[in-house]
């Protein structure tokens, strides 16, 4: 398989766009697609400060890496969960993260030390609250919250996360059979802050497949964490990927057909009834928005635990 632009030997073949390309030709594309993306859904401009959720995998790594090489100033946010499980993970992963950080001294990454600050790690807090084997939701309240906290904290305009074209179809896969349309409504490669501390959010590769990602991070040279979290085992999003990507695999481009006519179909008005909503206030703890009657579900996760 020959590059598409100079004749060389490919190192990819994107059977979807039928584009082989090389390893001096791929990154170019990659970065080409990416800014093409920020534009076509105004996801932020050169002059305003990006805050990149990273894990220390390759595809939050890889957005970091292409945003910095796009010129955009992108600063990054690691959340230590303190997620051992024999394993070290959590440590593991922070410490791809600090390594990538030390590699472009342009760039500072703020590390979140959860059970420094809150107590207790996530799979202590999943103990507690009768969830030790499946503390993913737990973990999902927590990341959300401290990012959007350091996001406002520090100053940022938009939170920008590694969410790739496989995350994004296994979860409109997962709404879709459920028909979660509050889920549906929301699921967008841009949401805009509230205006009540709430960060604009956004995902930059969510056009990308997780094999293109993959490539880049191996072809640049970027030290990630290969391993999934010890709790991912049996997550239902694992078994909605397995099922598209043997889609993918009969039909080339099945996953993007599908994320992308979602989209159009929402331009076009699906999912747009009006709704009620809950109002928001700021929480009396924390001061994030919350629609909770009283304390929201982050700080009520704490209960009994010291914050000091």
């Amino acid at each position: 398989m020959r590059c598409r632009r100079c004749g060389d030997t490919a190192a990819i073949n994107m059977r979807q766009h039928r584009l082989a390309l090389c390893t001096v030709h791929f990154p170019e594309w990659f970065l080409e697609q990416t800014q093409r993306i920020i534009h076509k859904y105004r996801m932020f401009t050169p002059d305003e400060r990006v805050l990149v959720a990273v894990s220390g995998g390759k595809d939050s790594l890889a957005l970091w890496d292409v945003l910095l090489r796009l010129g955009y100033r992108a600063d990054g946010v690691y959340i230590d969960l303190g997620i051992d499980h024999g394993t070290g993970y959590s440590a593991r992963s922070r410490d791809k993260a600090a390594a990538f950080a030390a590699q472009h001294p342009e760039a500072h990454l703020t590390i979140v030390d959860i059970p420094g600050l809150y107590g207790e790690s996530v799979p202590q807090v999943a103990q507690r609250r009768r969830r030790p084997h499946r503390p993913c939701s737990i973990c999902g309240l927590i990341k959300r919250h401290e990012m959007n906290r350091v996001a406002f904290e520090g100053g940022y305009a938009v939170l920008a996360t590694g969410h790739n074209l496989d995350d994004e179809t296994a979860t409109l896969f997962g709404n879709v059979l459920h028909w979660q349309v509050d889920y549906l409504r929301h699921q967008f490669p841009v949401l805009p802050a509230d205006g009540q501390g709430l960060a604009r959010k956004v995902k930059p590769f969510c056009r990308f497949y997780e094999r293109e990602t993959a490539a880049y991070t191996l072809i640049q040279g970027i030290d990630y964490i290969a391993d999934e979290c010890p709790y991912a085992g049996g997550a239902t999003s694992l078994a909605h990927k397995a099922t598209l990507t043997q889609m993918e695999h009969d039909v080339p481009g099945t996953k993007m057909h599908f994320y992308t006519n979602f989209l159009k179909a929402k331009a076009a008005g699906l999912f747009a009834i009006e709704e009620a909503g809950s109002e928001l206030h700021s929480c009396p703890q924390c001061g994030q928005p919350t629609s909770a009657a009283e304390l929201c579900n982050f700080c009520r996760l704490w209960d009994g635990v010291s914050t000091d």
